[in-house]
Order: structure tokens, then C-alpha cells, then sequence
């Protein structure tokens, strides 16, 4: 029983690392194009796998964590109805019955 789960487990990370692979935008892929990446690990199962893991994955640093003020694009990206100052006090409003109706 121990080997069948341990089997399961190897296939869903090599199935993972292949969808990763596939799913990685061309430009983020580091060392290899990503068809050389998909070739290593699809042919070399766990030793591909670890490979793009370690090497060839995207580094995902994020600005928020690298400390760097955010880029002028991202003062465009959508926010949640709980980050919108006017529908907040729009919603303040409603529920304290001042909003006219």
C-alpha cells in the first residue's frame, strides 16, 4: 500500500511540473526555451521534474514582498468591492438608511 501511494504521489508531481511547464508564460522560463523544459520533464520524470523545479521554474517574487513600491500598471488591475473606498461608504450609507430611498 505504502508503494502505490508513494507511486501516486510521483505521478502527481511529474504531471504537475509538466502542466507548470506548459502553462509558463515563454518569457518567465529561465536557462531553456520552454520546449527544452518540456522535453527534460516529460523524458526524465522525477529527475526533469526537479530540474525545472530548481531551474527552470519562474522566480515569484512579488513586490509587495521585495519591498518595492508597486508598478504604474498595477494602479489599474481590478480591487475588491472591500478596497473601494466609495462603495464602502456607499454601503455605509445603505445600511444606516441614509441613502435616500
Amino acid at each position: 500500500m505504502f508503494y502505490v501511494l508513494l507511486a501516486l504521489i510521483a505521478l502527481g508531481v511529474w504531471l504537475f511540473c509538466l502542466f507548470d511547464v506548459l502553462t509558463t508564460d515563454e518569457a518567465a522560463v529561465r536557462l531553456l526555451p520552454k520546449f527544452g523544459w518540456f522535453l527534460i520533464v516529460l523524458l526524465g520524470f522525477w529527475i526533469g521534474a526537479l530540474l525545472w523545479t530548481l531551474f527552470g521554474r519562474p522566480k515569484q517574487v512579488t513586490e509587495a514582498w521585495a519591498g518595492s513600491p508597486p508598478s504604474p500598471d498595477q494602479h489599474d488591475l481590478p480591487r475588491g468591492p472591500d478596497d473601494d473606498p466609495d462603495f464602502l461608504r456607499n454601503l455605509d450609507r445603505h445600511i444606516h438608511g441614509d441613502d435616500g430611498v
